[in-house]
């Protein structure tokens, strides 16, 4: 039975307690802060947030509950080419719907890209299929990632050259 504290979805309580973790404060406020952001945030960045509202809660703490949580699939985890890993709650658990990333190699900046064009989704559709086959492979997810110029850093850049 969970305790009086636990404000979690009763789903993650029992997607928990079916895999034999108990639902606990640590992994309930970790996923509090990442369903109450937009930003793809790091351990560092969940810690403190976290730390602020629960100082009994360590940074080790942070990093075994993002694991433990990107090993049964509730958030994903990114690596955005910038040394710090960065986390999201999975859309089947409640995060954003599928979508893609665009960086900005010079800022650090993370669009998240989601209005698809047909075409493109019948690209992928064709290549995951392809790959299926070919490979023998069941795909059951993909992540797309997007390296370049933000629009921001682009005119820095133009302003930059008139100089």
């Amino acid at each position: 039975m969970p305790r009086r504290w636990m404000a979690g979805p009763p789903w993650l309580y029992e997607r928990l307690h079916g895999c034999g973790y108990r639902y606990t404060l640590p992994r309930e406020a970790v996923l509090q802060v990442l369903t109450q952001t937009p930003e793809h945030l790091s351990a560092e960045d969940i810690y403190f947030l976290v730390h602020a509202r629960y100082p009994q809660i360590g940074l080790t703490t942070v990093y075994r509950t993002l694991d433990l949580l990107v090993r049964m699939g509730i958030v994903v985890k990114f690596d955005f080419g910038d040394g710090r890993a960065r986390f999201e709650l999975a859309a089947h658990s409640g995060g954003k719907s599928h979508h893609h990333h665009l960086i900005c190699t010079l800022c650090g900046r993370v669009i998240d890209y989601s209005d698809f064009l047909e075409k493109e989704k019948e690209l992928l559709q064709t290549t995951q299929k392809g790959l299926s086959e070919k490979y023998n492979f069941e795909i059951t997810d993909h992540l797309i990632q997007f390296y370049g110029k933000c629009q921001q850093c682009k005119n820095a850049e133009k302003q930059a050259e008139r100089r």
